[in-house]
């Protein structure tokens, strides 16, 4: 990783805590442990302000392996505990075995709570048959306009559940919308009639879905950006010429993923 994009992501993610933006999200995976290191140096001396969150290879996710794992996550931030702990797609190792580490990492004040990324209904209902209603805290999942897979029974299902929904590229992952395109000409003109970007038109419409969202945000600018959308609320009408332009589809077993 160069430097100068190294010193432009901190300086995103210090900007980010200075608007309010406090849920910063990693995982053991990226980067091989170096994204979390990033986001350690980042909230060195702000500790209190992060919503921190980090995830489990489900590789290491056994009983013991998941405890290591957490070890060296908090090791390379340089914190004492993270506020959420989640396993980052379902895998081999029974998930009895992993909620079991998870209940004893809370134990030991290392992990606030816990929760799950990449599971459906079914797989969400597991977790809650093991673990207890209220004891899984989200599950983090794909979520962007032109992939809305989990309106048909995950979103529903962790809303009954009190399970909080995280939405992971918001953005499609830089794919937005060519302007040419039905669902880009939408954009681009309730934001024309906004003052506001396609970008923000876009997050503000997920947003209405009362989810949390985590744009991956390397620069201030765009930090800014993401920041604002929080304030744009759309009208009923422009929600469904959103709706209109964006059909959900329908429904698919699993849930899609990156």
């Amino acid at each position: 990783m160069e430097r100068d994009d190294r010193s432009r992501a901190i300086a995103a993610l210090r900007r980010g805590l200075d608007l309010g933006m406090s849920h910063i999200d990693t995982a053991e995976m990226y980067g091989d442990g170096k994204v979390e290191q990033l986001v350690g140096e980042a909230i060195r001396g702000r500790r209190d302000e992060v919503f921190l969150v980090s995830k489990v290879l489900p590789t290491n996710a056994s009983r013991r392996g998941t405890i290591a794992a957490c070890e060296r996550s908090l090791k390379r931030l340089g914190v004492e505990r993270l506020d959420c702990y989640l396993l980052h797609w379902p895998g081999s190792h029974p998930i009895r075995d992993t909620i079991a580490a998870f209940e004893e990492l809370v134990a030991a004040e290392k992990i606030a709570s816990c929760g799950v990324s990449n599971f459906d209904e079914e797989e969400l209902a597991e977790v809650i048959a093991i673990a207890g209603k209220g004891r899984c805290a989200c599950n983090q999942v794909l979520y962007h306009l032109q992939e809305r897979a989990i309106e048909h029974a995950v979103l529903p299902d962790c809303r009954e559940h009190g399970v909080a929904v995280v939405a992971y590229s918001p953005f499609g992952s830089g794919r937005m919308p060519r302007r040419e395109s039905r669902g880009g000409k939408a954009l681009a003109d309730l934001a024309a009639a906004r003052g506001v970007t396609p970008h923000q038109v876009a997050l503000a419409f997920l947003l209405r879905q009362v989810v949390f969202a985590i744009p991956k945000s390397s620069t201030v600018e765009h930090v800014e950006a993401n920041a604002a959308a929080a304030e744009l609320a759309l009208s009923d009408d422009e929600a469904a010429a959103i709706n209109a332009a964006y059909p959900r589809g329908r429904r698919r077993r699993g849930v899609p993923v990156l």
